[in-house]
């Protein structure tokens, strides 16, 4: 015979049948395992969540301030910047010619993101080069030349290995 189940209306010293291999628990106990992994994960993801939330509106805050203060030239650069990305398929392409593997999407992402800051820094120190040598108009390979051999000076070589096949960049 099948045991009956327990309805509300069972008081707290009945006793479900429990499955074969468990032990009996008296009606309405506590869940003591997941009770207390409940009452702990809402209140760390809510605080992740506020944490977050404060971390991003301090952010715009810090880019609203710091767009503020950009002269002409400099806001123009700065929207350029924020509208162009490098292609993810030619960035795919060349990271599965470089390793001989397929990457995923977010992997190329990833790539083209380091790279654009990669671009970014080398322009910045391209105009510092141009401004230093009083030149004016748009930034020529010599500039850009001077700019990468002072990034490699400041950061030591790039990359782990010897280019490949010889090849260089930024070379006459």
């Amino acid at each position: 015979m099948q045991p009956l189940p327990v309805t509300a209306a069972a008081s707290s010293t009945d006793v479900i049948t429990p499955q074969p291999g468990t032990a009996a628990k008296p009606a309405g106990a506590p869940d003591e395992d997941v009770e207390g992994e409940d009452e702990l994960l809402p209140a760390m993801a809510d605080d992740d969540y506020s944490a977050q939330l404060s971390w991003q509106s301090e952010s715009k805050d810090n880019l609203k301030v710091l767009m503020d203060n950009f002269s002409p030239g400099q806001y123009e650069r700065f929207e350029a910047y924020r509208r162009h990305a490098l292609p993810k398929q030619a960035i795919r392409k060349v990271i599965q010619q470089t390793t001989g593997q397929q990457v995923s999407q977010p992997v190329a992402q990833i790539v083209a993101g380091v790279a654009k800051v990669f671009v970014g820094e080398i322009v910045e120190k391209a105009r510092q080069v141009q401004s230093r040598r009083n030149d004016s108009g748009p930034l020529t390979p010599d500039h850009l030349r001077e700019a990468y051999r002072m990034y490699q000076a400041e950061t030591g070589r790039v990359g782990s290995a010897r280019p490949i096949r010889g090849k260089r960049l930024f070379v006459r």
